[in-house]
């Protein structure tokens, strides 16, 4: 794989809320937004929703509201530090295992040692933020 061929697209951007169902809602009726696809993942702790306009396929960028499902989850240790807002950005990619790989041998530090399961069955990993600018960047391979 070429270098110019690790990276699709931006698949999400992910906003960190502390309530789902309200964020829903104004996203809805302010911006036109529907919903698309919910979800629980317990492993991460939060609730979550994809959200999107128009004709949405895998082929466009979503935007993810992530609400903590309690105290103790990431997005609600990040909402405590710094409110809610913007929490990551999400890269989509054809082979997570080969762009890990790619990554680390340039010295990009990931968060997990293999992939975790993400949205929708999605395969995701995180580079640290360290390793991008201070920016959360996920990578996501969408589930076949």
């Amino acid at each position: 794989m070429e270098n110019s061929d690790l990276f699709i697209c931006i698949d999400h951007v992910g906003i960190a809320v502390p309530d789902l169902d309200e964020a829903i809602a104004y996203h809805a009726e302010k911006f036109g937004w529907r919903e698309l696809h919910r979800e629980v993942n317990e492993e991460q702790g939060v609730a979550e929703a994809m959200i999107g306009t128009g004709e949405q396929g895998a082929e466009n960028a979503k935007i993810q509201l992530l609400a903590p499902l309690n105290e103790e989850s990431t997005i609600a240790k990040f909402i405590d530090k710094k409110g809610p807002g913007l929490q990551q950005l999400a890269y989509r990619v054809a082979d997570i295992d080969h762009v890990s790989e790619v990554l680390r041998s340039r010295g990009v530090r990931l968060l997990y040692p293999e992939p975790k399961r993400g949205t929708a069955g999605s395969r995701i990993n995180f580079v640290h933020p360290k390793d991008a600018g201070g920016v959360l960047l996920e990578i996501v391979e969408l589930a076949n």
